[in-house]
C-alpha cells in the first residue's frame, strides 16, 4: 500500500514536472517586446510610423526586403530587371506562397495591393506620394508582373521593402472589409496575428509555414507602453524581454547597463530630430526670427549634457547615413548675441511668446525641449512647452496646421535617402508640410525623383539641403543612436538602424 502511494505520488510530481517544463518551454519561446506607441491600424497604407514597421515587418512581406546589414535582397520576388530606360520593372514572383488565411500569393495580389495603393482607399493615408512614380501594374502571367511608371524612381526598390508596399490579401480585404483588416492584418511574414487590444498591445504567433523558414520563436507579444520609466521597469522585472527606441532616456542607460540580467545595445540611425516652424503665421513667418531661433540655441551643449555622446548634430534634416548629406555643411553656431540682433531686426520685443509642440511620451526629447525653452528665454523670448499625446500631435494637430510657433518633427528617414525626407517635409501640399509653400523647392523635389544618375541626384539633394537650412525651415538638433534595452535572455537580436526588426532568428532561454 505504502509502495503504491509512493508509486502514485512520483507519477503525480512527474506529471507537474513535465507541466512545468511544458511550460517553461512555452515561456521560453515567447518574446514580449515594449513598443512606446499603438500606431491605431495595422493596415500598410494607413501610416509612416517607425512603430507600425517594428511590428508589422513580421507581419507582412514586401517584393523586396532589405536585412540588417541595409542591403537589399529578393523577398516576395525572387528577381527583377528594369526595362523601358527603366520605366518598366519586371518582377519573378516567388511561388508557392500562401497568405495567414490560406490565400494564395500571386500576380493578381500584387496588382490588387497597388492599386489600392494608388486609389481610392491610398489617399486617405500618408503612403501614396511615397510610390507615386507607379502609373499600373500589369499581371503577365500568375508569377510575373510589370510595373509601369510614370518616371524612373531610383529608390522604388527600397520603397518596395517596407511600409505602404507591403502585399496584402485581396480575398480576405474584399470578404471583411477595410475596417477588419485594420485590426485584424494578414499577410505572408514570418508571424501571423493572433489578437489585437487598442492601447495595451498585439500578439502574433508564428506562422510555420513561412516561404523563409519558421521563426524560431513560438510567440512574439507586443505591448504599448509609452512611459519610459514603466517600460524600464518592465525590463528589469522580466516582464519585458526587449524595449525598443525611441523609449529609453538617456539618462536610464546606465541604470540598465548596472543589471547584471540585462544590456544595452545601440547603433547608428537615419533618426533625426528637429523643430519645425511654422512659417505661415505668428513670428516664425519672419525668417530672420527663423534664424534667430536656431543662432539663439546651443544644441551641441544639449547634445553633450543631456544625450550623452548617442547623438551627433546636423545641418540639414538628415543623418550622416542618408543619401543626400553634405559633410560640407556646418550647423548655425551658438550665438545669442546674433540672435537678439535678428530678433530686434524683426521688431520682436522681449517677453514675446512662444509655443514648442511636443510629443508627451519622449522623456529624452521633453528634457531636449526644456533646454531649447531655456536658452530660448535667454534671448528673450517667453517659451512655453505643450505636450501633446503622440497620435493626436501626428494626425490632428499637425497636418492640420494647429500647431504653435514650433513643433517637433522626429523623422526615420527609413530609406536612406534624403529624398523619403525632404519631399514629405517641403513639398506643398504634402500632410507633414502644413504651412510652406515654395515652387523653387517644389521644382527641384520633383526633379531628382526622376533621375537614376546617382552623381547627379546627390548634388541635387544636396542641393536642397543646402536651399532648405538658408531658408531656415526648422531648427535641426541631432541625429540619434538607435538605443535598444534587452534581457540577456534574448539571444541573436540583431539591431537593425531603422528599428525595423525581423524577429526571426531571435530565441529567448
Amino acid at each position: 500500500m505504502n509502495s503504491k502511494r509512493t508509486l502514485g505520488g512520483a507519477l503525480k510530481a512527474l506529471a507537474i514536472t513535465s507541466s512545468l517544463t511544458a511550460a517553461s518551454l512555452s515561456f521560453a519561446s515567447t518574446l514580449t517586446v515594449s513598443s512606446p506607441q499603438d500606431p491605431g491600424s495595422w493596415d500598410p497604407i494607413d501610416t509612416f510610423l517607425v512603430n507600425w514597421a517594428s511590428v508589422a515587418t513580421n507581419i507582412y512581406d514586401g517584393l523586396t526586403y532589405r536585412g540588417p546589414d541595409l542591403k537589399l535582397q529578393p523577398g516576395l520576388a525572387t528577381s527583377w530587371e528594369q526595362l523601358d530606360d527603366s520605366k518598366r520593372i519586371r518582377f519573378t514572383l516567388r511561388q508557392d506562397v500562401k497568405f495567414h488565411d490560406g490565400e494564395d500569393f500571386n500576380a493578381a495580389a500584387v496588382k490588387f495591393t497597388f492599386d489600392r495603393l494608388m486609389g481610392n482607399e491610398g489617399k486617405k493615408g500618408p503612403q501614396r506620394s511615397n510610390y507615386s512614380a507607379i502609373d499600373s501594374v500589369e499581371v503577365i502571367d500568375d508569377y510575373t508582373v510589370d510595373f509601369h511608371l510614370k518616371a524612373a524612381d531610383p529608390v522604388l526598390l527600397t520603397k518596395l521593402a517596407g511600409y505602404g508596399a507591403m502585399i496584402v490579401p485581396p480575398k480576405y480585404i474584399q470578404e471583411k472589409g477595410e475596417d477588419f483588416f485594420n485590426t485584424h492584418p494578414v499577410g505572408t511574414g514570418p508571424f501571423k496575428f493572433s489578437s489585437y487590444e487598442p492601447k495595451v498591445g498585439i500578439k502574433l504567433e508564428a506562422y510555420a509555414d513561412h516561404w523563409g523558414g519558421a521563426p524560431k520563436l513560438t510567440n512574439l507579444n507586443y505591448r504599448f507602453i509609452s512611459e519610459p520609466s514603466t517600460a524600464v521597469a518592465e525590463l528589469q522585472s522580466g516582464r519585458v524581454d526587449l524595449v525598443i527606441p525611441p523609449t529609453i532616456p538617456i539618462g536610464m542607460i546606465t541604470t540598465i547597463e548596472k543589471n547584471p540580467n540585462l544590456e544595452v545595445i545601440t547603433t547608428i540611425s537615419p533618426t533625426v530630430y528637429a523643430l519645425r516652424f511654422n512659417t505661415k503665421n505668428g513670428i516664425t513667418k519672419d525668417e530672420k526670427v527663423r534664424k534667430a531661433l536656431i543662432y539663439g540655441v546651443d544644441r551641441q551643449a544639449i547634445i553633450d549634457s543631456i544625450l550623452g555622446g548617442q547623438a551627433a548634430q546636423i545641418a540639414s534634416f538628415q543623418s550622416a547615413i542618408s543619401f543626400g548629406d553634405d559633410p560640407s555643411m556646418a550647423p548655425l553656431p551658438y550665438d545669442p548675441n546674433k540672435a537678439m540682433q535678428l530678433l530686434k531686426q524683426a521688431g520682436i520685443k522681449p517677453g514675446t511668446k512662444i509655443q514648442i509642440d511636443i510629443r508627451g511620451n519622449n522623456a529624452t526629447f521633453n528634457e531636449v525641449s526644456q533646454a531649447v525653452a531655456s536658452y530660448l528665454q535667454i534671448i528673450g523670448l517667453n517659451a512655453t512647452i505643450k505636450p501633446y499625446e503622440t497620435n493626436v500631435l501626428l494626425n490632428d494637430i499637425i497636418p492640420a496646421g494647429k500647431t504653435g510657433e514650433m513643433f517637433q518633427q522626429s523623422w526615420g528617414g527609413w530609406t536612406l535617402d534624403y529624398d523619403n525626407t525632404a519631399y514629405f517635409m517641403y513639398h506643398t501640399g504634402e500632410k507633414w508640410n502644413p504651412y510652406d509653400s515654395d515652387p523653387a523647392l517644389d521644382k527641384q523635389l520633383e526633379s531628382q525623383r526622376s533621375i537614376t544618375d546617382r552623381a547627379k541626384r546627390l548634388e541635387i539633394l544636396q542641393s536642397i539641403a543646402n536651399y532648405t537650412a538658408n531658408r531656415a525651415l526648422e531648427m535641426p538638433l541631432y541625429s540619434l543612436n538607435a538605443i535598444f534595452g534587452v534581457s540577456k535572455r534574448v539571444k541573436n537580436f540583431t539591431p537593425v538602424p531603422d528599428s525595423r526588426l525581423r524577429l526571426t532568428d531571435v530565441t529567448v532561454e
